[in-house]
Order: structure tokens, then C-alpha cells, then sequence
């Protein structure tokens, strides 16, 4: 009986769109009687169908090899299109990670949006990405892996723009589609690139060809750069990040799962091209170059930002820059474990934050302080989540990036170095949150601020547990192996970034000798810092400008040509009608004068053909 939890596992995409599907009869619109809520709790009953299959699914295939099935779907043109599954404990794993946390999220949702009218779109779209992101993981084909992307932008589009009678939030959800979209436009090209080289979209077999293959160092590079824009759009990376910043604008409760599972659809992307991308070395250092920008510069942003939300959202760029790092090196153990560690870590994150913007009305760190006393739940959690973010030991930050210095030490020492640096920078950064948040004197944003219903805290607090067991659980799954490893050099130098940052970050920011708000001496790089480096601006000379200048020129050419020439030709009916009217009134004068006219240009034609 049990064996049959892991045949039918295809269907634990159908339970979540199920749920969705039938969220559509509580749309305000249609059912006024009952309310929205019951949207809410069927969907929160398929979640839990799916992470109760999932985690038996997982207790067979563990210690299992992978199996591969395939399913025939369409064959036209001498293309043969194959529905292509793979199922090992790290997608089986995945799927449980990715239900765990969507249905802490619902619940968290259910207290968060308690006054909102949306919950049957709300809950039909998050269970539109717990199902794309389920069939995903189980998806063994290129092909569909895209197809499956595609549907998960335009899910951020709709659930971005879930408050659409508001004009940032309407900007938002159009600017995180569009630069969605560049990344997508080349993975699209990567991916028909890629056909005529390898004959497949399997990535088993793309792994297996890689490993034979002699192909044209420039027609690899082209395609695996292509390939490689695709994740970078995915996971927010330079120069493409601003839609995760954008994304800021939908319900906390969205960005929960987003920020967590949804960002890292195109790490998980990437770590299975990494065998492709390794064929081209340019290919390689373009992947670690992009990461090492993105990780250094979306710190640097986070620490100068006042919301709260974006902050928190840098440093999810950032940690997928680490993951861009660990890809580009060949280390793909660790970008699995770093996707883990962040996915549970940054999640209670924005939970803590979400507890204090559920209240407080404002997500502005300026005017926030005070909380320790009224919110000591939620900043303990806040803290838990820290420690299990960066490199602190003994949570799973540590230990995914530890493994990752390892095996960059002796081989690049400067990115090893690197990441050193970055990890001080992101604990700076999150004490310098909490700092704002639960250190100094209540203000008048925090002056009755209370912990919120149990509904946001009881999740809060199960995720804080489970952040605090991930050792155990790396222990038990043989990732940790030896932990007189907290004792090696590497280790200690790690933990001394983390301690370094977070004890500037607690002198600044937990010391009320410090005038607030803290400024860097020079206000000019501290702009720079505060704006994104002005990438909005570079946007709006370039993508949005190309976009811009495009339409206003298809505006031009249907307005003044095709619509001309329509025009034109109406309006010569019309005086012809008009004057053929006149025909039929018996007026034989005017006959023999059409008649006349006619005779005499026919004759101009034939004299000058005759010259």
C-alpha cells in the first residue's frame, strides 16, 4: 500500500489545483452568503493532502536510486514531446520543503488577511505556485521546465497585483512581469538552441551527453549564456533584480512563499544545466560573476533601505548570488543545501516582520524601535531566523556555507574570501533590522503594539522550531558528517564574520549613545547605496525607454498608416457614392458627360503610349 504513495505522486500538483479551481465559486462576485474563508481552508486542506503524500512519498524513495518515467504527449513535425519525471529523495525533499512552507503561509494568511475580501483569488493563486513549483521539481524535461516558469511569472503578476485599486501596486506587478520577461525571452532562445545540438531536453540525458560531447567551444557558449539568463531573471541577480523589489507591493503573506521557494525556481533551474554550463569555462566565471556582483551589491543596497520588506528582499538576491557562486564553481551539493537553509531561514524572517507590519501599519524602519519589551516572540524568532541565515554555527547558514568555502579555498581563494565579506555584510545587515525594529525607545508607530493573533504567531513559532532542527535534520540526511568541523580554521573564520557583523551591527544599531539615524560620511555614496545604484534610472533610458519609444512608433504607423489608408479608401467610397447618386436620377446630361470624360482620358493614355 505504502509503494503507492510514490506511484501517484504526480498527483500532488492536482490537489493544489484542485483547491484552486475551486476557490473560484467564494470570488466575491459569485458567493456573498458564506464569505471568502472557505477558499482559504480548502486550500489549506490540499496543502496538507499534498505534504502528507509527500513525506510518505519520502520515506520509500530514501536510499533509493532515482527513477525515470516518461510520458508520450505530442508528436508533430518529426518532434517527439515526452512529459518527463524524475523522482529521487532530492525532488521528493523538494516537494516537501516547497507544501511545509506553503501551508505555514496559508495559516499565517488566515490571521494576516483576516479584514480582506480576496481571499478566494488570494489562496487560488498560491496554490497556483505550490503546483507549478511541485510539477517542477518532479520535471526531468527542459522543455517543460520553462513551460512551467512561464506560468509561475505570470502567477507573480496576478498575485503581485492582488490589490489592484492601487496605483504602486498596479506599477509593481507591470514592472516585475516585464523584467521577468527579459530573462525569459533568452532562456526561450537557450532552450531552441539547445535542440539541434543535443537531439533532447531531458536533463539526465543532458547531463550523460555532456560528459561525451565535442561541440563548438563558441556555439556552447553561446547557448549556456543564454541558458544562464533565464535563472538570473528567476533569482533576482544584477542586472535583472528589480522585480523582486517590485514584487514588495502583494500581501506579506505571498511574499513569504515567494521570497523563500518561488525566487529559488531558478537556482534549482540552473543546478540542473550546471553539467552544460561547465562545458564552457567563460560560461562559468559569467555564472560567478554575476553572483559575487549580485550578493556584494544587493547587501550593500539592503543596509540603506528604511522598508522592511526590501531589505529583507536584497538579501534574497544576495543569498541567490551564493547559489550563483556555489553553480558556477561545480559545487552544486552546496547550492542545494544553501537553497534549503535559505528557504526555511529567510521565510521566519519576513514572518517576524510580518507580525510587526500587521499592527503597526507602517513598514518604515525610521519609525519603528521599542518592541523587545511588547514583541519578545517575534523578535526572538527574528533572531533565530538570522542565526539560521548567515554563517553562524551551529543552523544550516553555517553549514551550507562552510561546505561552499571548503571547496573555494584551495582552488580561489579571493572568492572565498569573497564570501567571507558578504557574510559579515548580511549579518550586519539583519542586526541592523532588529536593532531598528525591537532595540531603542517605543515611537508612536510602536507605542501599543501588542503580539498579533495566534493565527501569525503559531506558524511564526513552528518555523522557528524547524529552523532550529535543520542540524539535525542534515545530520540525519549525512550532509553533516563531522562536526569537529566547527573547530577548522575555514569554520572559525566564518563564525568570526558573522560575530564581526553582527556586533557592529548591535554597537550601532542596540547603542543609544549612537545618534540615529546612522549615515555614512560620504552622503553621496550613501544615495548611491539607498537608490539601487540608480539601476530604476538606467531602466528607464533602456528597457522601459526601448519599450516606450516602440510603442509610441507602433502607435504612429497604426494611427496615421493603416488607419490613413482605411480612412483613404472610406472616403473615396464615400464621394464616389456620392456622385453615382446622381446617376440614378436619370439626368442624362450627366451621363454623357461621365461618358465624355472617360472617352477623352482613354485617348490621353493611348497618344502617350504612341509617343
Amino acid at each position: 500500500m505504502i509503494n503507492n504513495w510514490l506511484d501517484t505522486i504526480w498527483l500532488i500538483p492536482c490537489y493544489s489545483l484542485i483547491g484552486a479551481m475551486l476557490s473560484i465559486i467564494w470570488f466575491p462576485g459569485i458567493t456573498r452568503k458564506t464569505g471568502p474563508r472557505p477558499a482559504g481552508y480548502i486550500n489549506i486542506f490540499m496543502t496538507l493532502c499534498s505534504l502528507v503524500h509527500a513525506i510518505a512519498a519520502l520515506t520509500v524513495v530514501w536510499g533509493q536510486p532515482a527513477q525515470l518515467y516518461s510520458f508520450p504527449w505530442l508528436e508533430v513535425g518529426g518532434l517527439n514531446f515526452t512529459i518527463d519525471l524524475q523522482i529521487s529523495e532530492i525532488t521528493v525533499g523538494a516537494i516537501v520543503l516547497v507544501t511545509a512552507i506553503n501551508l505555514l503561509a496559508e495559516l499565517y494568511a488566515v490571521g494576516y488577511m483576516e479584514m480582506d475580501w480576496g481571499w478566494g483569488r488570494f489562496y487560488a493563486l498560491l496554490a497556483l505556485f505550490e503546483a507549478g513549483m511541485c510539477s517542477l521539481v518532479l520535471c526531468d524535461s527542459l522543455f517543460f521546465s520553462y513551460v512551467i516558469l512561464e506560468i509561475l511569472t505570470l502567477g507573480t503578476y496576478l498575485l503581485v497585483g492582488m490589490w489592484y485599486n492601487q496605483s504602486l501596486v498596479v506599477t509593481g506587478a507591470r514592472d516585475a512581469f516585464l523584467t521577468k520577461r527579459v530573462g525569459d525571452l533568452f532562456l526561450l532562445i537557450g532552450v531552441v538552441g539547445l535542440l539541434p545540438l543535443t537531439g533532447n531536453w531531458n536533463f539526465s540525458e543532458l547531463t550523460e551527453w555532456a560528459k561525451t560531447t565535442d561541440v563548438s567551444p563558441t556555439t556552447i557558449t553561446l547557448v549556456t549564456l543564454a541558458l544562464m539568463v533565464g535563472p538570473m531573471g528567476k533569482c533576482a541577480q544584477f542586472p535583472l533584480h528589480l522585480w523582486l523589489d517590485e514584487a514588495m507591493e502583494g500581501p506579506l503573506p505571498s511574499t513569504i512563499l515567494r521570497n523563500s521557494v518561488v525566487v529559488a525556481t531558478g537556482a534549482w533551474v540552473l543546478v540542473k544545466l550546471q553539467p552544460l554550463l561547465a562545458l564552457s569555462p567563460l560560461t562559468q566565471q559569467a555564472v560567478i560573476a554575476v553572483g559575487a556582483a549580485t550578493a556584494l551589491g544587493a547587501t550593500l543596497i539592503a543596509i540603506a533601505q528604511i522598508d522592511v520588506k526590501r531589505s529583507l528582499s536584497y538579501l534574497t538576491s544576495a543569498f541567490m548570488g551564493l547559489i550563483f557562486i556555489a553553480v558556477g564553481a561545480g559545487e552544486t551539493h552546496s547550492a542545494y543545501t544553501l537553497i534549503f537553509s535559505h528557504a526555511l531561514a529567510i521565510a521566519l524572517l519576513l514572518m517576524a516582520v510580518g507580525s510587526i507590519i500587521s499592527n503597526s501599519v507602517s513598514q518604515d524602519l525610521s519609525l519603528m524601535g521599542g518592541l523587545w519589551s511588547r514583541r519578545p516572540i517575534s523578535g526572538l524568532c527574528f533572531l533565530v531566523g538570522a542565526i539560521g541565515l548567515i554563517g553562524l554555527p551551529p543552523l544550516g547558514g553555517f553549514w551550507a556555507m562552510v561546505d561552499l568555502i571548503s571547496h573555494l579555498w584551495d582552488k580561489n581563494p579571493a572568492l572565498a574570501e569573497l564570501i567571507l565579506l558578504i557574510n559579515g555584510l548580511i549579518a550586519f545587515s539583519l542586526m541592523r533590522v532588529f536593532g531598528l525594529i525591537w532595540g531603542g525607545r517605543p515611537k508612536q508607530m510602536t507605542e501599543r503594539s501588542v503580539e498579533p493573533l495566534w493565527l501569525i504567531v503559531l506558524p511564526m513559532t513552528i518555523m522557528a522550531g524547524i529552523v532550529l532542527h535543520v542540524p539535525q535534520m542534515l545530520t540525519a540526511w549525512g550532509i553533516i558528517t563531522d562536526w569537529n568541523l566547527l573547530l577548522s580554521p575555514k569554520a572559525l573564520l566564518l563564525s568570526s564574520s558573522s560575530v564581526a557583523g553582527l556586533a557592529t551591527g548591535a554597537y550601532l544599531y542596540l547603542n543609544q549613545q549612537v545618534p540615529k539615524p546612522v549615515t555614512l560620511p560620504w552622503q553621496g555614496l550613501q544615495s548611491f547605496f539607498a537608490n539601487d545604484f540608480y539601476t530604476p534610472k538606467l531602466y528607464k533610458v533602456t528597457i522601459v525607454g526601448l519599450v516606450d519609444g516602440v510603442s509610441k512608433g507602433m502607435y504612429w504607423f497604426d494611427r496615421f498608416f493603416v488607419d490613413g489608408v482605411g480612412n483613404f479608401f472610406g472616403l473615396a467610397t464615400l464621394f464616389s457614392g456620392q456622385n453615382l447618386r446622381y446617376s440614378t436620377f436619370g439626368q442624362l446630361q450627366l451621363y454623357t458627360l461621365t461618358i465624355m470624360v472617360g472617352i477623352g482620358v482613354l485617348l490621353l493614355l493611348l497618344f502617350n503610349r504612341a509617343l
